[in-house]
């Protein structure tokens, strides 16, 4: 199976222990998360500032419009529907990064 087989993710990351959540947007989600791992310390960006580049979440969409549609509606959700929406998938917020990948299509049309 290959690892990341859709070409839009939807995705959470946050910082070493679990306490800020950021939400994004990629058409590659390897080369997005090195980015943010790359960016820890800088306080010019979020992730940066935050060190937020541990995948706890993704999902998969085949067109963009769907993946920039569920990122700003999760934006908008409480810290504790987006810890639902995480337990849901990864209950013990393990970090992904290197994990195997899970197909998350279907995800997108359910609601918390």
């Amino acid at each position: 199976m290959e690892k990341y087989p859709f070409p839009f993710y939807f995705y959470i990351v946050t910082n070493q222990n679990r306490t800020v959540l950021y939400c994004g947007m990629t058409n590659n989600l390897p080369v997005r998360l090195n980015e943010h791992e790359n960016s820890a310390g800088i306080s010019k960006t979020f992730t940066g500032r935050y060190n937020c580049h541990y995948l706890v979440y993704y999902e998969g969409f085949d067109f963009v419009v769907d993946a920039i549609r569920r990122e700003k509606e999760v934006k908008r959700w409480s810290r504790m529907k987006k810890e639902l929406l995480i337990n849901s998938l990864n209950s013990e917020w393990k970090f992904l990064n290197d994990q195997e990948a899970f197909d998350r299509r279907g995800i997108s049309g359910t609601s918390l």
